[in-house]
């Protein structure tokens, strides 16, 4: 037999298998902000001038054509349940007063740009020429991340604001006791309710109720 004849289970094949990496097509994606060209830092205006800084900002990077630099800025606001004059309001507030979150190239230049813009106070980092960037953890947990098919959950609310304090003088406004009056003896803010003592045939008894039922005098 010559040896071009010879049995190929005589022959030692090797085969080299590279890795293989397999994507499950079910498995959701997940968008992260910090994904994004770029990279996150902290920015602190004076007190009430985000929005003025956002609009100052806005027009230099529109005049000096800094939008392949400067690439995103995000005010992080989130949903406050508030009750006023014994109505219940939903309003958006800062999530951080006084901060903007900005994604840009970590270029000295463009530090320089939005650190000399009008209300701009300064970077969050170690030195002024050279902020600290937000790591994944940090921006995640202020831009919650996009799952694809999954509607992203609002921004967590914070404990609803009211205007009562314990041993106010408040006003029934409806239920079994509108119009008379009591003073505060409990606040629940988990419930939104007040317990108030009200004057009932000569003795002080606690009236549970919301907030949206009592006003203040």
């Amino acid at each position: 037999m010559s040896d071009l004849e010879t049995p190929l289970d005589d022959v030692a094949i090797d085969l080299e298998v590279e890795d293989v990496t397999i994507f499950d097509d079910d498995e959701p994606v997940v968008e992260s902000a910090f994904d994004r060209p770029g990279r996150w830092y902290i920015v602190h205006t004076f007190a009430g001038h985000e929005q003025k800084v956002i609009g100052a900002l806005n027009n230099i990077i529109k005049s000096r054509e800094l939008s392949e630099v400067i690439y995103e800025i995000y005010l992080p606001e989130e949903d406050v349940t508030e009750f006023k004059s014994g109505k219940k309001v939903t309003v958006s507030k800062r999530m951080f007063p006084s901060y903007l979150l900005i994604r840009c190239e970590p270029d000295p230049e463009i530090f320089y740009v939005i650190g000399s813009t009008p209300g701009v106070t300064g970077f969050v980092g170690a030195e002024k020429t050279k902020p600290t960037a937000l790591t994944r953890r940090e921006v995640d947990n202020i831009i919650r991340p996009h799952v694809e098919g999954v509607e992203q959950p609002a921004a967590k609310r914070r404990m609803p604001t009211h205007e009562f304090d314990v041993n106010d003088t408040v006003q029934i406004k409806s239920g079994p006791f509108a119009t008379f009056s009591g003073h505060v003896a409990e606040i629940n803010e988990d419930q939104l309710k007040v317990k108030v003592l009200v004057d009932i045939f000569g003795r002080e008894t606690p009236v549970e109720l919301d907030f949206t039922q009592v006003t203040k005098l």
